[in-house]
């Protein structure tokens, strides 16, 4: 019996085919009219209730259902209205019945007006939805991936997460596609109703002049009873789930249900429901104008705007934001040097206590040494970007910085130094700058009030903006007000707050930058931190085959290449083996770090595996062949020597097979042996640092390369230098 619950869909399904074929009683048709009714009814309601689309995710192979069972249903009562002399069940007579009300002619047009409303406003309305929705869902995928990776990058989300967001965005264009095409199914349905209205009118009429021997009044009036009732329960159900079907595409925009969406934002503009009812009641001078019915509708929406403005004003939370962080004339708050420390934000260090002059406090030589410390990491603001991150007035940028924190250190196994955040009267209002060890690395300008929309490759239409460009990837993209950010949603633009823009940026550049941070102190602590769980190896391996100085040069190494060192036993444990093989002192460095990178490829795999699969540029067998032949040694060890046409070659060609990775979300990776791998990536880091070059011994078993280009010898001259 359970298992014949499981196939109940399935004998549903058949049941509707078999009305095409099998002659139903007229009870029967009545039983089947009101289960399509209740079911389009229920389909409405469900849409009308859910926060997102994907909540009823069946919904276009429910369409073809219910529309498929209003067709068996149709052949059905058409079926019997012209073979049982109009007769096709007490429903649909008493629908004909209340229509018409002994008019043929008033009911047949107010019949005809329901069809046609329901066919060319909402049919059509929720057709052409449909297809916008199903494009811009399409064309926005790029700049949603791209905007989950710097949710991913910035520390905002984990792995899971944005594993979860890149499945929602696929199932969404999936859902919108699917839609596209099942609302012709829709239009479709309507057509055919508008035909058999037509069968069941003439046909049945020809019919009962033919075989009846009835009057025309009576034959017609018979007819046309039937046919109104006919018609109206299939274009009622075809209504509801045409309502629905518009109502489930435009959830796009929406934050929680249909109901719950109108109460609070019409709640949310008590003023204009003030204006609105004053307005109608100035239609009370216009003569002939119900006076009672206007003053009871106008008194209801200013006393209602009323109480909800008094509300508002009484509630601060239900207040709509209307303007910037400050009042008029106000000072803002300056920033000294905020450091986000712990995980309970930042803390305002105070400034030393100096004397009346500053000449005097330089006195004391103590003093001036605390002009020589270098911050390792800063970011230095312009005097408008201070509220994001002043804490007092709500700025949150401390904690959207320690979450990034956090994140980086479960990523990659490394702490990122305190940053200190400091005001600078040196930039401009909306600049800011971020600097490593002293020296700034990088530049940007943000406008607070406004929000970044990134651009698509193929925007449908153009929104109004100032031009710029995303400072952490170099896309171009647009300021826009907040009033627009829904539009340029809809035209396929990814849409970023400012704070979200700052912290991304930044996080670019830690990540750019971690290898420079990792110092002497930081090894020992990490060190100390792995003694508590393996203090043998540690015994063993420091100082006597390990010295702090090459664990920072293998750390280091690492990290310039995004290579994690959280799983630190394994690294040690693989340097430690290669030491006692190859004896001391360490002249090869360069294997050590490619057999420590062989011990991690796991989690080398990992970061540019996607589905079991991994996208690469190879190089061909011919030109590695000769690159290693061009191999030479220095003091330092082996380097690449190649002529600067062959060195330019290759870098065109690098450049033109990387455009091949734009639409995708990997990391571009090109693929050599492991004898060649440090050095192609020293040749090519000047050019394009953000490239990750990796041998076939990173790469697990089970993972399928997949190569989408490759880099030939086009110069066959000299390849020395």
């Amino acid at each position: 019996m359970k298992k014949l619950l499981s196939y109940s869909i399935v004998l549903f399904v058949l049941t509707i085919i078999l009305l095409l074929i099998i002659p139903l009683p007229e009870a029967m048709v009545d039983v089947a009219i009101i289960l399509n009714m209740s079911l389009s009814l229920m389909i409405l309601v469900i849409t009308m209730t859910i926060k997102d689309a994907l909540e009823f995710s069946i919904f276009p192979s429910l369409l073809l259902i219910t529309t498929l069972f209003r067709l068996g249903i149709n052949v059905s009562t058409t079926r019997n209205i012209l073979t049982s002399a109009g007769s096709s069940g007490q429903i649909i007579k008493a629908f004909g019945d209340f229509i018409l009300q002994g008019n043929v002619v008033v009911g047949l047009v107010i019949y005809m007006i329901i069809v046609l409303m329901q066919f060319l406003v909402i049919t059509k309305g929720a057709e052409r939805v449909s297809e916008v929705a199903a494009r811009f869902t399409l064309d926005a995928m790029p700049g949603k991936q791209m905007a989950i990776d710097a949710d991913l990058n910035s520390g905002l989300i984990d792995e899971q997460e944005a594993k979860a967001r890149r499945e929602k965005i696929q199932r969404e264009a999936d859902f919108y596609g699917s839609m596209d095409g099942a609302t012709k199914i829709v239009k479709g349905d309507s057509v055919m109703s508008l035909i058999t209205t037509a069968i069941n009118l003439v046909g049945g009429s020809i019919v009962g002049l033919v075989q009846g021997g009835g009057t025309i009044g009576e034959v017609l009036n018979t007819y046309s009873i039937a046919t109104v009732g006919d018609g109206l329960v299939g274009q009622i159900p075809s209504l509801l789930i045409s309502v629905a079907t518009g109502m489930i595409v435009t959830r796009a925009v929406s934050e929680g249900s249909l109901n719950e969406d109108i109460s609070k934002q019409f709640k949310a503009q008590p003023v204009a429901i003030m204006i609105s009812g004053i307005v109608i009641a100035v239609l009370v001078v216009i003569p002939g104008m119900p006076v009672l019915q206007l003053a009871i509708i106008s008194v209801g929406l200013i006393t209602g705007g009323y109480l909800l403005y008094r509300r508002m004003g009484e509630e601060p939370g239900l207040a709509v934001a209307g303007g910037g962080v400050m009042g008029a004339g106000g000072q803002g708050p300056t920033l000294r040097g905020y450091s986000p420390e712990g995980e309970s934000g930042g803390q305002e260090e105070p400034e030393p206590q100096k004397p009346v002059s500053e000449e005097e406090f330089f006195k004391d030589v103590n003093n001036v040494y605390s002009l020589l410390s270098v911050e390792a990491i800063e970011m230095e603001f312009g005097y408008s970007l201070i509220p994001l991150v002043d804490e007092s007035v709500g700025g949150r940028l401390i904690n959207r910085i320690i979450i990034f924190r956090r994140q980086y250190a479960q990523d990659m196994g490394f702490v990122i130094p305190s940053i200190r955040l400091r005001d600078s009267s040196a930039l401009n209002t909306n600049q800011y700058c971020i600097k490593i060890k002293g020296e700034e690395v990088a530049r940007g300008e943000i406008l607070i009030d406004y929000f970044l929309a990134l651009e698509p490759e193929n925007p449908e239409k153009e929104i109004d903006g100032i031009e710029t460009i995303e400072p952490a990837y170099g896309i171009p993209s647009k300021w826009i007000r907040p009033e627009d950010r829904e539009m340029a949603e809809i035209y396929g633009y990814t849409v970023i707050d400012p704070l979200s823009v700052l912290v991304t940026h930044l996080s670019e550049v830690v990540k750019q930058h971690a290898h420079e941070l990792i110092t002497r102190q930081e090894v020992i602590h990490l060190v100390e931190n792995i003694k508590k769980t393996s203090p043998e190896l540690i015994e063993e391996a420091f100082p006597n085959f390990i010295s702090y100085s090459l664990f920072q040069k293998l750390l280091t190494s690492l990290l310039k290449e995004g290579v994690p060192i959280k799983d630190l036993e394994t690294i040690i444990e693989t340097a430690l083996e290669t030491i006692s093989d190859t004896g001391l002192p360490v002249r090869d460095v360069d294997g050590l770090i490619e057999n420590i990178r062989t011990a991690l490829k796991r989690t080398i795999t990992r970061m540019y595996c996607e589905d079991g699969s991994m996208k690469v540029i190879t190089l061909d067998s011919e030109l590695e062949r000769t690159m290693v032949g061009c191999l030479s040694k220095g003091e330092r060890g082996y380097y690449l020597a190649l002529s600067p046409d062959v060195l330019q070659s290759l870098v065109n060609q690098l450049t033109g097979q990387l455009k091949k990775f734009s639409g995708l979300t990997q990391t571009p990776v090109v693929l050599t042996s492991q004898v060649m791998r440090v050095h192609f990536y020293r040749l090519i880091e000047q050019f394009y640092p953000n490239v990750r070059v990796l041998s076939f011994n990173e790469i697990s078993n089970n993972v399928q390369i997949q190569s989408i280009g490759s880099l030939t010898l086009e110069n066959r001259g000299r390849m020395g230098a």
